[in-house]
């Protein structure tokens, strides 16, 4: 893949933000340093880094894509409440891979585990909606 600096400045965005944004987002967030930048630039470089697996597509959580700078093998956390994504650092699982490859026939290249969670932000306000009766 040839250099260009809206991919390199899209890269370094994903790799200093935890917060697993949609290509909107990421339009949103860098258009304040680079205005010239534009929502197609955006979705077409996401989609080429996500293909050579520099960036990680979570396509699981809703109805957009989100990405993630990290793509090291880990698993993810959405909250039913609030819809924010987490990194969840736990063991990889290799394990099961071998398991399923071993079940199926198939070669297994990796899997995704995703957790429905309440964050605990969304379990605070819940506590605090529910002290009056």
């Amino acid at each position: 893949m040839n250099y260009s600096k809206q991919r390199d400045a899209i890269i370094k965005y994903l790799k200093g933000v935890k917060t697993h944004p949609t290509a909107e987002e990421v339009y949103n967030d860098l258009r304040v340093q680079n205005p010239v930048i534009s929502l197609g630039t955006v979705y077409r470089n996401l989609d080429k880094l996500a293909k050579s697996g520099e960036i990680l597509r979570l396509k699981e959580f809703g109805n957009k894509d989100r990405f993630d700078g990290n793509n090291k093998h880990h698993y993810h956390a959405e909250c039913v409440k609030c819809k924010k994504v987490f990194d969840v650092y736990q063991d990889y699982f290799k394990s099961i891979d071998k398991q399923v490859q071993e079940k199926l026939g198939y070669d297994v290249l990796s899997h995704e585990v995703k957790f429905n969670v309440i964050c605990p932000m969304c379990k605070e306000k819940i506590k605090e909606e529910w002290k009056w009766i």
